[in-house]
């Protein structure tokens, strides 16, 4: 039910890599905000370096995750621990030159605001 979008803008990162974030990004979501591997949608999109900067200035390697998951279903400690470890995982595939305004955003939606196959969210859940 998750769904992950991940932007990189870095000239040499390699479709392994992109496929290891993925990975690791689904483990992640699994392990840490106890979400079904088998639900969890990962989205990756590589964007020309020229056009991120940060704080005006141009980023030659840079990245975004922006995590989608069902509202009131982590805590507070899950949450950070999900950013913690995403953000080290971004550090690890892109290395040093990754600037610190590197952001990990977890959007929590109203289960009656999204849903798979035609059911939300809260449909599903009441119904369990």
């Amino acid at each position: 039910m998750p769904f992950v979008h991940i932007q990189v803008a870095a000239p040499d990162i390699t479709q392994p890599q992109l496929r290891h974030l993925q990975s690791e990004v689904t483990r992640l979501m699994a392990e840490i905000l106890e979400k079904r591997k088998e639900l969890t949608a990962v989205r990756i999109e590589r964007v020309d370096p020229g056009q991120w900067t940060v704080g005006d200035q141009p980023m030659t390697v840079a990245a975004h995750i922006d995590a989608k998951v069902r509202a009131g279903t982590n805590t507070q400690a899950q949450k950070a621990a999900f950013i913690a470890a995403a953000a080290d995982l971004l550090r690890q595939v892109l290395g040093v030159e990754l600037s610190p305004a590197t952001y990990v955003v977890i959007h929590e939606v109203p289960g009656d605001a999204w849903g798979y196959d035609g059911r939300t969210q809260e449909s599903r859940h009441l119904a369990d």
